[in-house]
Parts: C-alpha cells; sequence; structure tokens
C-alpha cells in the first residue's frame, strides 16, 4: 500500500537482500530501517562490501529486496509491476554514476536531453531545459562536445546535470567522486549541495571519499550490511 506523504521521501523496513555466490547465501543488506527526509543531504558511508550500493539500487528501484519493504515518494516499491517502475524512475529519480554512464555517440546537451525525450518532452522545452541546467553547471560554452572531448569533471557534472534536468525528487549518487581529483570532487559536491539548497532536491550519496562524507549533512554508517551509525550535522 501507499503511504500519505508526511515529510519522508524515503523509508526502508526490515530490508534485506542475499545474493548466490559459488552456492552459497551472501547476506549484502541485513535488515535495515532507513528514514529519509525530503531535501536532505545525506551520505552512506562505509568500507566495499558494507552494503552501501546495495542499499542504493534497492531505493533506486534498480533491484528488489530479498525481504523487507522500500517506499518511495509514498509509494511502495514492493507493489508496483516493473513499468510502474520503471516510470518512477524516469520521472521521479535521477542517478549518477562513478563511470558517469554518458551515450558516447551525443553531445552533452543530447546526452542531458536524452531523460527529457523518454518522457516526451516537445523538443523546444527540451532544449531550453537543457540550455538551463547546463549553464547552472557552469557548461553552457561546451554544449556541443561529446563525453571524450571533455574532462572526467565535466563529464560528471553533464551527469549531474541529466539527473536533475527532470525536476526528480531523489537523486542517487553512487561513488561521484571515485574518479575525480580532491579539487574537482569538491567543486562537484559543492555544485551539488548549492543544487540542494536552491531546488530541495534530495540527495542521497553512496562513498567511502572522507570528502563527501564532509559535504553531508547526514552520515549513515554501514558496516556488514547493517546500519552502525547515523549522524546529523548542523
Amino acid at each position: 500500500m501507499d503511504r500519505d506523504d508526511d515529510g519522508k521521501l524515503v523509508e526502508c523496513r526490515e530490508l534485506s537482500k542475499v545474493y548466490r555466490q559459488g552456492g552459497v547465501d551472501v547476506a549484502a543488506l541485513n535488515g535495515v530501517d532507513l528514514l529519509v527526509g525530503r531535501g536532505e543531504f545525506l551520505a552512506l558511508a562505509g568500507p566495499s562490501g558494507s552494503g552501501k550500493t546495495t542499499l542504493l539500487n534497492l531505493i533506486g528501484a534498480l533491484d528488489r529486496p530479498t525481504s523487507g519493504q522500500v517506499w518511495v515518494d509514498g509509494r511502495d516499491l514492493g507493489a508496483m509491476s516493473r513499468g510502474e517502475l520503471a516510470g518512477l524512475r524516469l520521472r521521479r529519480i535521477g542517478f549518477v554514476f562513478q563511470a558517469y554512464n554518458l551515450i558516447p555517440v551525443l553531445s552533452a546537451r543530447e546526452n542531458v536531453e536524452f531523460t527529457l525525450e523518454l518522457q516526451g518532452v516537445p523538443a523546444v522545452e527540451r532544449h531550453r531545459r537543457a540550455a538551463e541546467i547546463l549553464d547552472e553547471v557552469g557548461l553552457a560554452e561546451l554544449h556541443r562536445r561529446r563525453p571524450h572531448e571533455l574532462s572526467g569533471g565535466q563529464q560528471q557534472r553533464v551527469a549531474v546535470a541529466r539527473a536533475l534536468v527532470a525536476k526528480p525528487a531523489l537523486v542517487l549518487a553512487d561513488e561521484p567522486t571515485a574518479n575525480l581529483d580532491s579539487a574537482t570532487g569538491s567543486a562537484l559536491l559543492e555544485m551539488m549541495r548549492r543544487m540542494n539548497e536552491e531546488r530541495r532536491v534530495t540527495f542521497v550519496f553512496s562513498t567511502h571519499d572522507p570528502m563527501v562524507m564532509h559535504f553531508a549533512r547526514r552520515l549513515v554508517h554501514l558496516k556488514d550490511g547493517r546500519v552502525a551509525g547515523d549522524e546529523v550535522r548542523e
């Protein structure tokens, strides 16, 4: 069943995920409870194997839990069909991946427009919104360049622009600074925090980067598939 909007954007209850590896069951998550409010800037932190990327994938409806429930934007993901989940991802969730995941043959502007095209937004409106968001992330002058003509930091800015252009309620970022130097990573995080403040978009990161943890306003520590700490910063 769906839930009324009471300020929560994400709710995870008793969330577990077990993978079968080499004939053995491996628990990536084990009974995780997590609430994420609208407008948060939150990092899921922990070492490799702690479960942070698995949790991010379950929240983003990219995978299904072995047990437990996830609600996003008031909707029970477990009760939704594949088509409904695809629609939720398309319209309510933006994704930023460690490897950028840009389409090589498309320009920066065309990559940003791609989500809007899938949504059926008319071409004139797509062009306007893509130009606006590329200007906000400081890439207006480079909108015709393809990914191989951009630096890693510029490609990640395009990925952030693509995630935000459809005006999602939630942006999920999986190790967004992993392939960037410290100065570029810091500039990217500053930009995303500004977007969070100005647009009130909720950001949830998975990371083991101390710099991302420093920028986060809330830090949820994962260890061995469980929540080991939950720290709110002001």
